[in-house]
């Protein structure tokens, strides 16, 4: 077994002229490293600029642009998506990371943050489960979702029920912990294979 910490990429999808979408990115973020078992890497998707039409092998200037985020994505034990829900679906930006990007994804869980309307962003998390599935992943059952997620944060930049999205938050982290572990020891005994 490693004994290093293990190394969560929390991925961002909305800009910051977005209302609510930084955050949501920032509580989270602040609950991961406040869990204290993850190293906690984020990249913000919306800034790193990946091309959009998928090539391979890349091209040149698509290699730089995906160099600011690829290693970052191989090192990482872990994945929490935070993604906002568009027309029943996750972003373009997100799409074009997750596309961008084989490898980096096999054997490694991922956990959900969704933030919207009505449905609190889990129209997207339910198109991502299959997406993911085919790259080899493993999704988490339980995530977080902010349902009308203009009013669920105070002036202080806080969730209104702190108690209640920390605890979903623990209980997603713990779940991802232990998947994390077992698979990162798992690629290091028999690597996995497609």
């Amino acid at each position: 077994m490693s004994t290093r910490p293990l190394r969560l990429a929390v991925l961002t999808t909305c800009g910051n002229d977005s209302r609510s979408g930084p955050l949501v990115a920032q509580w989270f973020v602040r609950e991961a490293e406040q869990y204290g078992d993850f190293e906690v890497d984020v990249i913000d998707l919306v800034t790193a600029e990946l091309p959009v039409m998928i090539t391979r092998p890349p091209n040149e200037e698509a290699e730089r642009q995906l160099s600011s985020v690829s290693p970052r994505l191989a090192a990482a034990d872990a994945f929490v998506v935070v993604t906002p829900e568009y027309n029943r679906a996750y972003p373009a930006v997100l799409k074009s990371a997750i596309d961008w990007h084989v490898a980096e994804w096999r054997a490694k869980p991922i956990g959900f943050v969704s933030y919207g309307g009505r449905s609190g962003g889990l129209r997207a998390i339910e198109q991502l489960h299959p997406v993911f599935a085919e790259l080899h992943a493993v999704t988490l059952r339980d995530s977080v979702s902010f349902m009308d997620v203009w009013d669920q944060f105070g002036s202080d930049g806080l969730p209104k029920d702190g108690p209640g999205c920390s605890g979903a938050a623990k209980v997603m982290l713990d779940q991802l912990k232990w998947w994390a572990a077992s698979l990162h020891d798992a690629r290091l005994s028999r690597p996995y294979r497609v």
